[in-house]
């Protein structure tokens, strides 16, 4: 199975190197490919994924000029990876461990599921924005059917693939919810991020939990 792993990043140059290594380790038994996309981040992680990409073919690169957010940014790298059978989508910080994406593709492997999302376990965040992210994918979850567990660390095949890509929603994990897609959810510790702080601030975050639910409420 070729896997295409996409990575929107903003503010993450202290962690690409190590990411794209454990990555690599991670996959060293599959045909793979990592695309990076820089959400117009305003440190060197630029310069250092062109670096990366350049010591190994297996390394892609997508610069956006304008920043788009996080879910923009992953719709723009699948768009640009249509060459494998199944794509990930994880985070560039290292709270998605890369050592779990094996996991995932084996149980999407079985074929009775399109998606197959790592459920959040673990005191990865301050108590606060974890309240926060558990009760809007509860509330998410209800209207949905999703695992309430459910977030952008996930892999899935080609038609949920499609779908994403073809339906204007909020993020990639409501279009699959809304789509009832089958998914499956297994549980992976979140590692705290060890540097630099999350690309979403508790505002941002708030007002994105609100158009999601809006929008998946309309749909249901």
């Amino acid at each position: 199975m070729s896997v295409a792993v996409v990575v929107p990043v903003y503010g993450n140059e202290a962690t690409l190197e190590p990411l794209t290594a454990r990555l690599a380790r991670a996959l060293e038994d599959r045909s793979w490919r990592l695309r990076l996309v820089i959400d117009a981040s305003p440190d060197g992680s630029a310069a250092l994924a062109a670096r990366l990409a350049a010591a190994d073919p297996r390394v892609a690169v997508t610069v956006l000029e304008r920043n788009v957010g996080q879910h923009r940014a992953l719709e723009v790298g699948l768009q640009a990876e249509p060459d494998a059978q199944a794509w990930v989508c994880l985070d560039a910080d290292l709270q998605d461990p890369p050592e779990a994406v094996p996991v995932l593709l084996d149980r999407l492997a079985r074929g009775d599921v399109r998606a197959v999302f790592a459920g959040r376990r673990g005191t990865y965040e301050p108590p606060l924005r974890l309240l926060a992210g558990r009760a809007h994918r509860a509330v998410l979850g209800r209207l949905t059917g999703l695992p309430p567990d459910a977030g952008a660390f996930v892999a899935m095949d080609a038609p949920a693939r499609s779908l994403v890509l073809t339906t204007r929603s909020p993020s990639l994990v409501a279009a699959i919810g809304a789509a009832r897609l089958p998914v499956a959810s297994i549980p992976v510790p979140r590692d705290v991020r060890l540097l630099g702080a999350s690309a979403w601030t508790l505002r941002a975050r708030t007002a994105h939990s609100v158009r999601t639910l809006v929008w998946a409420a309309r749909r249901h």
